[in-house]
C-alpha cells in the first residue's frame, strides 16, 4: 500500500478502532493505509467481526494491537481517537502525526442485554463510524488526491 497512513486509536482496540480501520480501507481503498491500536488492547470483539461481515468486510484475522507497537516504527499523518478515554490517555507527542482528530463514539463492547440488544448497539456504532468517515473524506481540507 502507498496511501496516506491513518491510525485509529481507542482503549481496547476491540470494536470502534477496528471498525474505523476496516471501514476506511473499504470506503477509500488504496488512497489510505489505515491501522488501529488500543491504549489497553483487549482482543477483537466477536460482534465487531459479525457486524462488519454484514457489510461484506471480513476482519476475522484481525488482532488487537497496543499503540506502543507503532510508536517509533510507523509514521502516521493522521491520528484519530474514537473514544474519550483514548483521547485523554493518548501520548501528546506522536512522531510524524500532522493532524489529530477526536471522534467520540460510545463503546459497543459495554452494551448490555441480550445478544440482539448488543448487536443493535454494535450496528449503530458501525453506522455512525461509517457516516463520520464519509463526511471526513468529503472535507476539502483533508487534501485528498484528485
Amino acid at each position: 500500500m502507498t496511501g496516506r497512513k491513518v491510525l485509529f486509536l481507542c482503549t481496547g482496540n476491540s470494536a470502534r478502532s477496528q471498525m474505523a480501520e476496516a471501514l476506511l480501507r473499504e470506503i477509500a481503498g488504496d488512497e489510505f493505509e489505515p491501522a488501529s491500536a488500543g491504549t489497553e488492547p483487549k482482543g477483537v470483539h466477536p460482534l465487531t467481526v459479525r457486524v462488519l461481515k454484514e457489510d461484506g468486510i471480513d476482519i476475522s484475522s484481525a488482532r488487537s494491537k497496543n499503540v506502543r507497537e507503532f510508536m517509533g516504527h510507523e509514521v502516521f499523518l493522521d491520528l484519530i481517537t474514537v473514544c474519550d478515554h483514548a483521547d485523554s490517555n493518548c501520548p501528546t507527542v506522536f512522531p510524524g502525526v500532522q493532524r489529530r482528530f477526536h471522534w467520540s463514539f460510545k463503546d459497543p463492547a459495554a452494551a448490555e442485554g441480550t445478544e440482539e440488544d448488543k448487536l443493535k448497539v454494535f450496528r449503530e456504532v458501525r453506522d455512525q463510524i461509517k457516516a463520520r468517515i464519509k463526511a471526513w473524506l468529503d472535507n476539502p481540507a483533508l487534501g485528498r488526491k484528485a
